[in-house]
């Protein structure tokens, strides 16, 4: 049985637990006897002679307790040094200085990250180091005992941020986004445990700095200052910072075939082996910042609080495409028959029957709509309406089907005109194709079912047809404001949705 089947709070207390056997079981438990005579063999400070394990002890718990809250995984850590009878490990593992020093310079490396060192509190790591090779700043026993902790709660804290914020992001995506619902990888005991194991935190941290092609690219723009065109040069590095953290999110791909869809780019791929074998136009849904009228500024207080996105605005979420659906039937959402089709209906009487749409009470046909009054405000609640199949019917031929918990999916559509828009943030909220017939061809393959798929949208009669694609195929519907094109171009698009002002927001409070 797995934690998915327990409530929340259960599978959160079996987690910590788990994480604190690791603990226990990874944990080399040593005497605590040679740490003063380890620090004063580096630093030739008698001082530390004095040190004694009890009293080390209780002040090293007295101190995390005391600032607990200053560190961004508490429970991480305290579970670890329990576990390690509070044993400074990563200074016994990692003096000499210089050693030491080489991190601190890792973690100011982190510019070419796009993230600020202040938010790894380099200075202060820094200065602790020279405070306890300082003979004249260590003169008593008491401050040699704060000395040592404070510098081995500080660089666990300090590098194993860094470690989690270049494997996984410093941020969760989840956390800031409402509408986001791809499965993202987050730091783990197991990871979390990484920067205490090794006995050369250098080589460590250089060996997970990201070395994929998209992320090297736009490093390299950031330190070249790359210029985009119609924006400040402070606006293009904010645009390439926040596109880094993106890059650093567990969520990309690591199938062999799978469709990407970039909403900012208001493209679609279907990629197999790495290339491109099929692009297209789509449309995507209307956004808050369609016209671009916001810079890559910070919200206020209130919008921090919660991203509220526009109601129309296409999620960011994987799933995967089980079928589609050939002369779909178009069950029209609440939102959009009160606020669109209870309107039109009352000003045409024509309107519902020249468009095929049929209204339901509670599942039965309403024969006659003219008996509907159109004036009450609740028409999209009390009844259902239904686009039959046709060649007007607003998902055009065919959609295609994944599970989500947005209702969206990609469709076909009758409108073409606004895939000659540069600006193309028009729907409610689904993915409306350029090439559908492509697509079904791309994810099914020639043979018996895409002919039936083709042949049922070249009917004269259409009817409303379910097809099971034989080998589901992911969905990416993702949020790139920049990146490196199969040529090796850096590609900029606009912030449609302002979602980069949001990240780079948060980004900015960390520091």
């Amino acid at each position: 049985m797995t934690s998915k089947n327990y409530p929340k709070s259960i599978a959160q207390k079996l987690f910590l637990l788990g994480a604190l056997c690791l603990f226990i079981l990874q944990s080399c438990k040593k005497s605590h006897s040679d740490i003063g005579a380890v620090v004063f063999k580096e630093t030739r400070n008698k001082i530390f002679k004095d040190i004694e394990t009890e009293t080390f002890v209780e002040k090293f718990k007295s101190t995390f307790e005391k600032q607990k809250s200053q560190y961004r995984n508490p429970k991480f850590l305290k579970a670890f040094y329990e576990a390690n009878d509070f044993e400074p490990v990563i200074l016994m593992k990692n003096l000499p200085k210089d050693k030491l020093k080489e991190a601190v310079e890792v973690l100011n490396s982190s510019v070419d990250h796009g993230l600020d060192p202040a938010i790894f509190r380099t200075n202060e790591l820094n200065e602790l180091i020279e405070k306890t090779y300082n003979k004249k700043e260590i003169k008593t026993v008491d401050e040699a005992y704060q000395v040592l902790i404070d510098l081995e709660l500080s660089a666990a804290n300090s590098l194993s941020n860094y470690s989690n914020a270049l494997q996984f992001g410093i941020i969760s995506p989840r956390k800031i986004y409402a509408q986001y619902y791809t499965a993202t990888k987050r730091p783990d005991s197991i990871s979390f445990l990484q920067i205490f194991q090794t006995n050369d935190i250098k080589n460590f941290l250089d060996s997970i700095q990201p070395k994929e092609k998209q992320y090297l690219a736009l490093q390299k723009a950031l330190k070249d200052k790359v210029v985009i065109p119609g924006i400040s040069q402070e606006e293009a590095e904010r645009v390439l910072k926040v596109n880094l953290e993106r890059l650093r999110w567990k969520n990309l791909p690591t199938e062999d075939k799978y469709v990407w869809v970039n909403i900012p780019d208001f493209k679609l791929d279907v990629v197999e082996n790495g290339k491109s074998v099929l692009n297209m136009k789509v449309c995507v849904g209307e956004g808050r910042n369609k016209n671009n009228t916001d810079n890559l500024v910070e919200y206020d207080e209130n919008d921090l609080k919660k991203d509220r996105p526009f109601n129309r605005e296409t999620p960011q979420l994987k799933s995967m495409i089980h079928s589609v659906q050939v002369n779909p039937v178009w069950n029209i959402p609440e939102s959009i028959a009160t606020n669109e089709i209870s309107k039109y209906a009352a000003k045409d009487p024509y309107y519902l029957a020249n468009n095929n749409i049929d209204v339901f009470d509670n599942g039965q046909l309403i024969e006659d709509p003219e008996t509907i009054d159109w004036s009450d405000g609740n028409v999209g609640k009390k009844y259902s309406f239904k686009q039959r199949p046709g060649d007007d019917n607003s998902l055009g031929k065919i959609k295609f089907l994944f599970n989500n918990e947005s209702s969206v999916y990609l469709h076909d559509t009758p409108a073409k005109a606004p895939f000659t828009y540069e600006m193309r943030a028009v729907s409610h909220g689904c993915i409306r194709l350029e090439k559908p017939l492509e697509l079904a061809e791309a994810l099914f393959g020639q043979g018996a079912k895409y002919d039936k798929i083709k042949a049922g949208m070249e009917s004269p009669n259409p009817v409303a047809t379910d097809i099971g694609l034989p080998k589901q195929v992911p969905v990416y519907l993702t949020y790139f404001t920049c990146w490196v094109d199969e040529a090796g171009k850096l590609q900029f698009r606009k912030d449609v949705y302002g979602l980069d002002i949001v990240l780079y927001t948060y980004l900015q409070r960390l520091a």
